[in-house]
């Protein structure tokens, strides 16, 4: 019989960082969709993580919380795709930045444009499109075990859905994250992986 799923938040000293350790697809994309509810128009995320670790996984949770049209997957052959809002909310652009090499090629895309109102994300941001907000969300997604052969991109697509566990930090720059609205963050996700585990019988 499979074991039962672990999921963990991990308490970090940083007031603006928050580590939490989702066990199962369902888990992140959960947290996606609670980080998306939270989120405005105007702000940027940028996403780190090695191939298949589950960015694009987070994205369309993320999608589905800010209810932007259905789709999301990884724009790495457009660069950017444009997900409208349902609602009346913002957009969603969603960009993956692993080929270009620095700020300037970003500048290419015009997200300066569409960045006010707008939720961007992007993917193998950093380093990348900090200066274009000088507050930002900045995730790193990990893989608890990674195959041996990770040279692929298609490979992210095969197994970005795996159920592995994973680790997801976060941590808030600028502003727009003053104490009170990331502590409304922190404690959302928070009580968002709790539920996993009370729903899977754990402690």
């Amino acid at each position: 019989m499979p074991s039962t799923p672990q999921h963990h938040i991990q308490q970090d000293g940083h007031a603006q960082q928050l580590t939490l350790h989702p066990a199962t697809v369902e888990a992140t994309q959960a947290l996606g969709a609670e980080l998306g509810r939270q989120l405005h128009a105007g702000d940027l995320v940028i996403l780190t993580g090695e191939l298949g670790a589950g960015k694009t996984t987070l994205t369309q949770g993320l999608g589905a919380g800010l209810q932007v049209r259905e789709g999301v997957i990884s724009p790495t052959f457009v660069l950017s795709r444009i997900h409208p809002s349902l609602v009346g909310g913002p957009n969603l652009v969603h960009v993956d930045a692993y080929r270009l090499s620095d700020p300037s090629e970003v500048d290419t895309l015009d997200l300066e444009a569409t960045a006010p109102e707008a939720v961007t994300v992007v993917e193998w941001g950093a380093g990348k499109v900090e200066h274009l907000n000088s507050s930002r969300l900045e995730l790193t997604l990990a893989r608890a075990a990674l195959p041996t052969d990770t040279t692929t991109e298609s490979w992210e697509f095969d197994d970005e859905g795996s159920d592995e566990p994973r680790t997801l930090t976060l941590s808030a720059t600028g502003p727009d994250w003053g104490p009170a609205r990331w502590g409304q963050l922190r404690a959302a996700l928070e009580a968002t992986l709790k539920s996993f585990s009370n729903s899977e019988g754990q402690p």
